[in-house]
């Protein structure tokens, strides 16, 4: 039976058996564990937006005839590609925080067109392959997670030039069943919250280097896999800190490292195996899509703006003129950000394979904002929560019956506003802005789907900057010299 609630979501994460590390501890049940329940309760949301929202949350596919969540639709025109940045800032509005499905969202549509280029060029098999799989995952309504970033090691050689070859995911071993794959990937959101994961080439290869250029999707509890947790800023408050001292209790995001060790990976599963001249094509077109993605942060900046006008308020000061140029400030930053991305999808052209590719240039100046805006908005709502955004005593000191009368009475406000709501949405801010969820609401924003240098060596590659010489020397009745070389050789000859 396919999925069809965030309730089933849950149970259905009970059936696997995974390898998950956290704090040095094998962890037996990661469904019930206090720190990463937020985050699978997040994940959990993006069922339940697709039955609250349907128009949002679920599209019909032509490939299996039916409605299916939007997280695993292949794009079919330029208006499913912005419903999935109108989806993605609703999500980031109800959860305040990464819902993690976004990657696996970005890997299905870019694999869709890159195997069909391949098939087209080598007579290969992967397109329909990754069809298959698509439709699988589609009936069944399941989580994919997907998996780029290898831990790299020196970045100043290639991978095969690595001291250790497991540095960069690679195939060694290929027989007639499949293919055996070795290595890692680093920081991969949402992994152990995903019932598939889809392995992806994270960078340009070189001729020698076949073995790293490998794409296929493995099942999360295969054989071979182990999980480290990563550890976030504040993530033990939920167990203990109490639910005011954790600022966001009800969901968070997830970030671990997958130690591939020999998984065997049948041929069907396989979507690339060797066509490292299509490795930069699948980079620069998931990269594309990924980028545009961060939109989400908009919604989680929307909560961010919201929080910071109401502790202005229950300071008294939220009609002051001050205050209200710095949300605005913080309204025009997170616009920009959801400007600049939407326009990439609204921009979207339609692929070989017949899906829809969002605009590469746009893609990265939404991205490009990302890695600055939010810290900008970030600070703003710190310097509306004042100070006591990090020297606020704990939630045990407001239930402890000596001192937490004098909570009340010295962090009084306004006659008509609760001490403790006052201490609940500082705690939110803190949260968003050095707790556990500023992981995917700053560092993310800087370091997630390429560091900022990355987005600028596009958006150089883009720019036209001969194209935008020649408007300007139009303009300035400048004649080209070359122009006026061949005219100059045309009379004397």
């Amino acid at each position: 039976m396919p999925i069809r609630s965030g309730a089933e979501y849950i149970e259905s994460l009970r059936k696997r058996k995974l390898k998950v590390y956290y704090l040095g501890q094998l962890i037996e049940n990661p469904v019930d564990h206090p720190v990463i329940r937020p985050s699978i309760n997040a994940v959990a949301e993006t069922y339940d937006l697709a039955n609250r929202e349907p128009e949002l949350g679920s599209a019909h596919s032509s490939l299996i005839g039916k409605k299916v969540n939007r997280f695993l639709h292949i794009t079919e025109s330029a208006e499913d590609v912005v419903l999935q940045n109108k989806m993605q800032r609703r999500l980031g509005q109800l959860t305040g925080t990464c819902f993690q499905r976004c990657v696996g969202m970005d890997a299905l549509n870019s694999l869709y067109s890159v195997t069909y280029e391949i098939d087209e060029k080598y007579k290969t098999e992967y397109h329909k392959r990754f069809i298959d799989f698509v439709r699988y995952v589609q009936e069944e309504n399941l989580v994919i997670g997907g998996a780029m970033t290898d831990p790299k090691g020196d970045r100043s050689v290639s991978p095969s030039k690595q001291i250790d070859p497991d540095l960069f995911l690679h195939v060694v071993k290929k027989t007639d069943e499949g293919i055996v794959i070795r290595g890692a990937k680093a920081h991969q959101t949402g992994c152990i919250n995903s019932h598939w994961l889809i392995f992806m080439p994270t960078q340009r290869l070189e001729p020698g280097e076949e073995d790293y250029a490998v794409s296929c999707a493995v099942p999360v509890d295969a054989p071979g896999l182990t999980y480290i947790y990563g550890r976030q800023a504040c993530d033990t408050r939920i167990v203990d800190g109490g639910e005011i001292d954790a600022g966001n209790s009800m969901y968070s995001g997830q970030e671990a490292l997958i130690v591939v060790e020999d998984v065997f990976v049948p041929w069907k599963y396989v979507f690339m195996c060797g066509e490292i001249e299509f490795v930069p094509i699948l980079v620069d077109r998931f990269t594309a899509y990924h980028r545009r993605s961060y939109v989400c942060k908009t919604g989680v900046g929307d909560v961010l703006i919201g929080a910071a006008a109401l502790v202005a308020d229950y300071n008294g000061v939220g009609d002051k003129s001050h205050i209200k140029e710095k949300l605005v400030e913080m309204a025009h930053l997170n616009e920009t950000i959801y400007g600049t991305g939407i326009a990439s999808s609204f921009l979207s052209y339609k692929t070989k394979a017949g899906n829809w590719q969002c605009d590469s240039m746009l893609a990265n100046v939404c991205k490009h904002n990302v890695t600055r805006f939010p810290y900008e908005i970030a600070r703003l709502a710190q310097d509306l929560a004042g100070g006591i955004v990090v020297t606020l005593p704990s939630e045990k000191d407001l239930r402890n019956p000596e001192t937490g009368h004098l909570l009340r009475k010295f962090f009084a406000t306004k006659e008509n506003v609760d001490p403790e709501d006052r201490m609940r949405i500082i705690r939110l801010i803190e949260n968003m802005t050095i707790g556990r969820n500023a992981v995917g609401y700053l560092t993310e924003s800087l370091h997630g789907a390429g560091s900022p240098q990355a987005q600028r060596i596009v958006i150089s590659r883009l720019m036209q900057i001969e194209e935008k010489k020649k408007l300007a020397k139009r303009l300035a009745k400048i004649k080209d010299l070359e122009e006026q070389v061949k005219k100059a050789t045309a009379k004397i000859t």
